[in-house]
């Protein structure tokens, strides 16, 4: 037992030694010796303004609900003023009653018909805006029933890309107050959002063109969550180039591998 023992023993420090020789040996730079720019970009949302159109099973599913709340549920006071009423008109027809004229001067009945007067007055917003119509992605008031994302023309080498607004982090910041910064740089004052936390949402990384390495290898980019306020405005700079995109138009804008990562932290 004790021969079979120090037989595996040696033979265990015979393959240690080996592949400690065989390391030592390669001349391949570990991922570790790699330099990588590290970068935080923003993920910028304007959130739905409106709620989504039903789908036809959702409309008919609503209206079947909506029936049967109707009947298990009790009279309204409307409803209960409206019954009375209507059999006080009748005693009065009759002549065994007599009521005072301006106990009837302002019925229940009257006043239905003034709330469906008004109703019919009033006219919804179109879902469909002048934006729509344009295809203006530039636009806020645009696909009112989704969320929009903000994309921002940068240039990477010697090519100009539609990315998620994307800045390279600078020596004693922090990665949150770099994506401030840079959303500051690229969309000015008037754009106000909050962000959600101060930890990332996402990671990308990407190497640059061999002919376009200096020290680095690549760029390492951390993103981080943000949503538009109510009270903001758009971006007011003619400069800066940007859309606001759904996510279907984020898939036919956006190259397959960076869509891919972004798209694990959409909504």
């Amino acid at each position: 037992m004790r021969l079979l023992v120090n037989c595996s023993l040696l033979h265990a420090t015979r393959l240690i030694s080996a592949r400690s020789l065989a390391t030592q040996a390669s001349p391949v730079a570990t991922q570790s010796d790699q330099k990588w720019d590290l970068y935080a970009g923003v993920l910028v949302e304007r959130l739905p303004i409106v709620t989504k159109t039903l789908e036809p099973i959702e409309a008919t599913f609503k209206q079947m609900l909506d029936q049967m709340e109707l009947e298990k549920s009790l009279k309204s006071n409307h409803e209960l003023r409206k019954e009375t009423e209507k059999q006080q008109l009748e005693l009065l027809k009759a002549g065994k009653i007599d009521l005072d004229s301006e106990a009837l001067k302002q019925t229940a009945q009257d006043l239905e018909d003034a709330y469906n007067e008004e109703f019919a007055r009033f006219k919804p917003a179109p879902r469909v805006t002048e934006a729509d119509q344009k295809n203006d992605i530039r636009s806020l008031d645009r696909k009112l029933e989704e969320t929009l994302v903000l994309l921002v023309e940068q240039k990477l080498g010697t090519k100009s890309h539609y990315l998620l607004p994307q800045g390279l982090h600078r020596q004693g910041e922090s990665m949150r107050q770099t994506a401030e910064r840079t959303l500051k740089d690229y969309c000015g004052d008037h754009l106000h959002v909050t962000f959600y936390g101060n930890a990332p949402i996402g990671f990308y990384k990407y190497k640059y063109p061999a002919n376009a390495r200096t020290e680095a290898t690549g760029a390492k980019v951390f993103f981080f969550r943000s949503v538009l306020k109510e009270t903001s405005g758009n971006i007011a700079s003619s400069k800066v180039k940007y859309q606001w995109l759904s996510q279907e138009e984020l898939k036919k804008q956006l190259q397959q591998s960076y869509y891919q990562s972004v798209s694990q932290f959409l909504v």
